[in-house]
C-alpha cells in the first residue's frame, strides 16, 4: 500500500493529511489525486532535504501545515522551491 493510499484512507475516516514527496513523483501523485501534496526539489528518499538541516526541514514542515489549513479543495500539488542551496 502506498503513502497516497494510507493518505485517502485516512481522509475517509476524518483525519486531513498532507504527503510532502520528492518533486520526481510529481506525476505520479498527480494521477493518485491525494487530497494534498507538497512537492520537493530534494532527492528521492530525502523530501525534507540533507539530514541535519534543521531549518530547511522546519520550513518544508511549515509549509505543509500552511496547506493542510489553507487548501480549499483536494488534490492540490504545491511545489516547492529549493532553498537550501
Amino acid at each position: 500500500m502506498s503513502v497516497g493510499h494510507i493518505a485517502r484512507i485516512m481522509e475517509e475516516g476524518g483525519i486531513a493529511t498532507v504527503v510532502i514527496a520528492s518533486g520526481v513523483f510529481r506525476n505520479r501523485l498527480a494521477a493518485m489525486q491525494i487530497p494534498r501534496t507538497v512537492l520537493t526539489r530534494h532527492p528521492m528518499g530525502r523530501p525534507l532535504g540533507r539530514p541535519g538541516d534543521h531549518e530547511e526541514q522546519r520550513r518544508i514542515i511549515l509549509e505543509a501545515l500552511n496547506l493542510l489549513e489553507s487548501a480549499i479543495k483536494g488534490g492540490i500539488l504545491v511545489d516547492l522551491p529549493d532553498r537550501s542551496v
